[in-house]
C-alpha cells in the first residue's frame, strides 16, 4: 500500500511525552498515529471514551457551594452591588 505524508501541529511538550510513552510500549509516534485511525475506521467512532475531567476537590467544594446556596439562598447575606460586596472582603478598597 502506498503511503502518504501527514503534517499535524502539536504541543511539543506532549508530542515528547507521547514519543517517551510509545517508544516504551515499542512503538514510534507514526505507528500509533496509524493505530488510532485504524482504530476509529474499524470501530466508525473515537475508539476511547470522551469525557469532561473531574473536578478537583476546590471546584468541587465550590460547586457544592453554589448548589446549596441555590437550595437555600435565605442562609446567605444579598448584595444590592458588587462595589458593596467587594467593601466588605476588602474595607479599604
Amino acid at each position: 500500500m502506498a503511503k502518504v505524508s501527514t503534517n499535524i501541529n502539536l504541543d511539543p511538550e506532549l508530542k515528547k511525552t507521547a514519543q517517551e510513552l510509545f517508544a516504551d510500549l515499542g512503538l514510534d509516534l507514526t505507528t500509533a498515529v496509524t493505530l488510532f485511525l485504524k482504530q476509529a475506521v474499524r470501530e466508525q467512532r473515537i475508539p476511547f471514551e470522551i469525557k469532561r475531567e473531574n473536578p478537583n476537590a476546590e471546584t468541587s467544594a465550590a460547586m457544592n457551594e453554589f448548589f446549596e446556596m441555590q437550595k437555600h439562598p435565605e442562609k446567605y447575606k444579598r448584595y444590592s452591588s458588587f462595589r458593596e460586596a467587594l467593601n466588605e472582603v476588602l474595607p479599604d478598597a
